[in-house]
Order: C-alpha cells, then structure tokens, then sequence
C-alpha cells in the first residue's frame, strides 16, 4: 500500500489552505444546511481539490469529508474538513482552518491542521510527537481549574437539543479562570497541545472536526477521550475532553456532577 508521509499530508494542508486564504476577501456565496449550518464555495473549492489530490495519489482510499460525506474504498482513511471554522469565514473572522488526518489499520497515523492566515502548520505522526511549524508541542501543566483557561464550541443545534453545552459551560465559567470559544474545534484542540488552552470540551461533533486535532493533541502529551472518559472519542455521539492528565480528571469530574 502506497502510503502518505508527513510532508504529504502537510503540503496537502498548506495547499487546501492557500485557497482559503486567497478567497478571504471575497464576496461569498453562501448556502444554507439548516438553520445555523453553512457553507461557502470556499469550503467546497478547498474539499474539491483534496479529494482530486487524494484520489489522484493514493487510489485506495476512503474519505469521509464534511461537505460530500464518504466516497472510495480502501485500507487509507482519510478525515477532511476543507474549511473548519466556515462561520467565521462567512463572516470575515480571520479564526478558521483546513483540518486532515489519515489513518490505516484502525489508527489515526498522521495529521495537519493548518491556519493560513496565521501561517501556522500544526502536525503530527504517531509515536513522533506534534510540532508547530516545526517546533514539538508540549501540553500546559495546569492541574487546577481556578488556574486554568479552557475553551469550548457550542453545536448547531443549541437551539433544540435536550442536551447542549449552557450547562456544562456555566459549572466551568464559575470554576476555570476563563472560558473562551472560538469556533474552530480543530484549533480548540491544537491550541491544547501548544499550551495555549489548558483543557477543552465539546458535544456534538463529527469525526473531520477532531480526528486531526486530537491526534495533534495527544501526541503533544494531552489525554484526549469523550465527555465520559471513554477512549473513542471518533464514533457517534462524537464528543471530546482534552487536557493534560491532571486536568483531565478535574474537568471530568466537573462534567459528572449532578
């Protein structure tokens, strides 16, 4: 099996990127999924040429992208979100990603979150640490919620969902330093590894919104799980924790009170 290397899939990032970058400033057509969802013909420009180049180099593959769903069939998974953050986009708030991970015998193996307005490449490979624009990545050492800033996202569907995030974030916003939200889960998580966030939660999320980024942030030394500790945090109901360990169980516990 031909397999993609970190330069790939880090050349695959900065590529899709340049296309967000470059229409940033454009006037956009915007099309509506549901009440809150969007997207843009960024998102679907940025999908279309990584899936032509996936397609194009690594024939056995499977994708499961945000915008076309799943297409191909092989040992290579790919996870594809061309434009993570597209509100933001829409809305000309420079705080959006392109978001790529690939795995292969049931492991995620390698993954690039790429920001282009910042320039920054962050990637990993298992069992070889995360490193951003080269420099490893090493997660906060925060153990105690009172000294700790945290981020979060909120789904599309707060409005209507028995279950959404306004409880969880008001334990944590009378707990934690600070609580902020930025609307990218990838760079949530990325922003983890890089010590940038101490711990992050989130519900309702798809396997393209966090399969890169948890990655990235695991092997910066996070313990990334779901909301009830459990390990798989790719199979529905997505949802994910991370944080250093110390914090971890923390936010865990805060997440399982009454």
């Amino acid at each position: 099996m031909n397999q993609p290397t970190f330069a790939d899939i880090e050349s695959l990032a900065r590529a899709a990127g340049k296309i967000l970058r470059d229409g940033y400033d454009q006037e956009h057509d915007i099309q509506f999924k549901g009440v809150i969802d969007l997207v843009t013909e960024i998102d679907r420009q940025s999908e279309a040429f990584l899936l032509d180049e996936i397609s194009r180099r690594w024939p056995e593959s499977r994708v499961l992208a945000e915008e076309s769903g799943e297409s191909g069939d092989g040992r290579l998974r790919w996870y594809v979100d061309p434009l993570d953050g597209t509100v933001n986009y829409a809305h000309g708030v420079p705080i959006f990603c392109v978001s790529i991970a690939c795995a292969w015998d049931g492991t995620t193996r390698l993954a690039a979150v790429y920001d282009p307005m910042r320039d920054e490449m962050f990637s990993a490979e298992r069992g070889r640490g995360s490193r951003l624009n080269g420099r490893p990545l090493r997660v906060s050492r925060a153990a105690e919620l009172q000294q700790s800033l945290l981020v979060t996202g909120f789904p599309y569907d707060t409005w209507t969902a028995k279950v959404n995030n306004l409880e969880y974030f008001g334990r944590f916003a009378r707990q934690a330093q600070g609580v902020r939200r930025l609307g990218s889960a990838a760079l949530d998580l990325c922003y983890v590894a890089a010590a940038r966030f101490d711990g992050y939660w989130e519900l309702t999320l798809k396997p393209w919104d966090v399969a890169a980024g948890g990655l990235i942030a695991e092997e910066a030394g996070a313990l990334v799980t779901d909301l009830q500790g459990g390990a798989d945090y790719l199979s529905p109901p997505q949802s994910v924790l991370a944080a250093g360990r110390a914090l971890h169980e923390k936010m865990l516990d805060v997440l399982r009170a009454p």
